[in-house]
């Protein structure tokens, strides 16, 4: 923790619990200054620490019904945030709260009231930067989740920086990405070349942004089949085993999904003692160990007889691009690891995942007796996470794992009908289960945060001047479009600021760059968002002019719509008076007062009359604030105001002009008020000194 890192926070609110991540990474221009000419193709370095990382249970959504307890929910979490980064950072540290899984089943009305209760209380209880509610405290998709574990994934392997460490062939160094959790799935992978160009609309584009200030793109298919986690699709697993199986007077429903003897509730939940299916008058489950049986009745989830509207289709008729395994090698975590390792240990000992191994061991393990697997438990035979909950969901979530894999994905059956090829990288089979890269958890939330630190690293300046520097973050690809920016794409930065490096000196707009320090220093004056929100500010001004107008009042404003009228006809040249009154409309901070004509004999270097405003004693706009009073003379903001082609001021100019060091006195007006106000004009007029 140097004083040159720099700090975020991602909450992952699942299903089951929120989970928060703490991430460090080194400043850019600093990590610039001191990189290595190859790291410069590096993104940037972000680091993490097992202490770093907490969990809180149940998740977030059961809090829908009850959200005015976020503040007491989420304490922990931040309390542990506030353990690990320096106090001098807080305010610089972005906090981002992204729900899953578990918060898409939630209706809309009560998410959206619970998400701005977590805004509402973070904003109040904290000092974390949080510039944007709607992007940093959000629900986001299976899409972008399954994104941001293809990010993380990659980043972690190498995939990104040495590229040519890990070629699976056809150009190919990229690697597929498999989640699975308790209520839905994704999967994420970069097609090869020909199905990138046949399937170019089905793609997303991913932009980062290395530390040398290059942009690196991926062209990235993701998609996600909610309902598809373990636990979701254990409850429609029962439902039809409930249906098939349940008759008048039956109560006793055959598992084949369950160890041998077991008796449990729907719930699964064990039964201890028999005599409770007496009293309970309820269905309740028989396990019998039969896994092949379980392999074949859970096969008709995976709704392979969907209808499939674009094919191809994998799950539930859902498109998804031709899959080449040969160059596509996908890595699965989540549930992926934890069915294949926490009891069966598989890949411990072997660098590619073997179906014939694991569904062996499967299979040994479900047709045991439940009392020798309950021993097993009890002497902590697969350690301390492993329970009896655990052990009893073990034959479904396999059987369930194995039919995704294989007969929803198509992964090849390696020591069944295929062998392991040996390949240039991580793997050397076409699927392997992992936890940690490096020590490093596999989190979708790493591919969040690398995402805003990519943002952070100022871009090389483009080689041409008509062209901007593109945002960093990710959307819809336009085929044959590269500089359109697509109208769904999510910025990485909630700020969107954009330092820019040229090829000589790495600058911010309006910066300096400090060479000893290897640091920018910018005023605030100098940020620029990516997209200037011209058609925001035309909007607001709209919206405050018609404000304004309608304040003002029946009588003002038929003055100004016949003050109005008469202006736009001395525009036309068809004045029908010689003089035109300046428009008297009450604005913000200032003064009412009487409008006096002035003779039009007046300096040629000013095009338009000069008014003076008529103040009466005691008459202050309701508007009006002392700070702003300028002794009774009215004057447009900085002193600034219209002018024609010649460059000379207009009707609504400047009350003082000079040219040729002569200046118009605007005190020599004389004071002399009009009995009717906009009556007569005066005999004579200002000239200059």
């Amino acid at each position: 923790m140097g004083k040159h890192s720099r700090y975020g926070i991602v909450l992952d609110a699942g299903s089951s619990g929120t989970r928060i991540h703490i991430y460090e990474w080194d400043d850019p221009a600093h990590a610039r200054k001191k990189a290595k000419s190859y790291e410069l193709d590096h993104l940037p370095k972000i680091k993490s620490k097992k202490k770093w990382i907490k969990k809180i249970r149940p998740g977030i959504s059961t809090l829908a019904d009850t959200p005015e307890q976020v503040g007491e929910y989420l304490d922990p979490l931040f309390k542990h945030a506030l353990e690990y980064i320096p106090s001098h950072a807080i305010k610089d540290t972005p906090i981002f709260l992204l729900a899953t899984a578990g918060l898409r089943l939630v209706d809309e009305r009560k998410r959206n009231i619970l998400l701005d209760k977590v805004c509402t209380w973070t904003r109040r209880n904290t000092d974390f930067l949080l510039a944007d509610c709607s992007q940093q405290i959000q629900m986001i998709s299976g899409e972008t989740e399954g994104l941001y574990g293809w990010m993380a994934t990659n980043y972690l392997l190498g995939g990104f920086d040495r590229p040519d460490k890990h070629d699976h062939g056809k150009g190919h160094h990229t690697y597929g990405f498999l989640d699975m959790g308790g209520a839905s799935a994704q999967l994420a992978f970069a097609p090869n070349s020909t199905e990138t160009e046949k399937h170019a609309d089905d793609l997303m584009l991913l932009r980062l942004r290395n530390i040398g200030g290059g942009d690196l793109e991926y062209k990235v298919f993701v998609t996600t089949w909610l309902g598809f986690g373990v636990n979701e699709a254990r409850k429609e697993y029962l439902h039809r085993l409930i249906d098939a199986s349940s008759a008048p007077g039956v109560e006793e429903l055959p598992d084949p999904c369950l160890p041998k003897g077991l008796l449990a509730t729907i719930e699964g939940k064990e039964i201890e003692d028999e005599k409770e299916l007496a009293t309970a008058k309820r269905p309740y489950l028989h396990g019998t160990g039969r896994f092949d049986e379980c392999l074949r009745q859970v096969y008709p989830l995976l709704g392979k007889d969907s209808p499939c509207h674009d094919a191809p289709c994998l799950l539930k008729g859902v498109h998804v691009p031709g899959i080449d395994f040969s160059v596509n090698h996908f890595v699965g975590v989540s549930e992926y690891w934890h069915t294949t390792h926490d009891i069966f240990q598989m890949g411990l000992d072997k660098k590619a995942y073997d179906l014939e191994t694991y569904q062996k061991a499967v299979t040994d393990f479900c047709t045991l007796e439940w009392d020798s697997i309950e021993g097993s438990v009890e002497g902590k035979k697969w350690g301390d996470k492993v329970d009896e909950e655990k052990a009893i969901g073990t034959c479904f979530k396999a059987s369930w794992l194995i039919n995704v894999l294989h007969e929803g994905i198509g992964v090849p059956r390696i020591g069944i009908e295929a062998s392991a090829k040996t390949g240039k990288g991580f793997m050397d089979g076409a699927f392997q289960p992992v936890d940690k890269i490096d020590d490093v958890e596999v989190s979708w939330t790493l591919g969040k945060i690398l995402l805003y630190a990519a943002s952070q690293v100022p871009p090389v300046a483009p080689a041409s001047s008509s062209l901007t520097p593109l945002p960093i973050g990710f959307g819809s690809n336009i085929p044959n479009r590269p500089q359109e920016i697509p109208a769904d794409f999510q910025y990485a930065n909630p700020l969107q600021i954009y330092p820019i490096i040229n090829s000589t000196n790495p600058t911010y707009p309006d910066a300096s760059y400090n060479s000893t320090t290897g640091e920018w220093s910018q005023s605030s004056s100098s940020l620029h968002p990516v997209n200037h929100p011209f058609k925001t500010m035309f909007i607001f001004l709209l919206i405050a002019s018609l404000l304004t107008y309608l304040l003002l009042g029946r009588e003002k404003r038929k003055r100004l719509i016949r003050r109005s009228k008469d202006l736009v006809q001395t525009f036309r040249g068809t004045r029908s008076r010689k003089w035109i009154p300046m428009l008297s409309l009450p604005t913000h901070n200032s003064p009412r007062g009487n409008y006096e004509r002035v003779n039009s004999q007046q300096s040629p270097y000013v095009s338009s009359p000069v008014f003076e405003l008529d103040l009466e004693e005691g008459d202050e706009s309701e508007w009006s604030d002392d700070s702003t009073k300028r002794g009774g003379v009215a004057s447009p903001v900085g002193g600034q105001g219209w002018r024609n082609e010649e460059g000379r001021l207009g009707v609504l100019g400047s009350l003082s002009a000079s040219a040729g060091g002569s200046a118009v006195s605007l005190n020599a007006l004389g004071k002399t008020r009009s009995r009717e106000r906009h009556g007569r004009s005066r005999n004579g007029s200002p000239t200059r000194q």
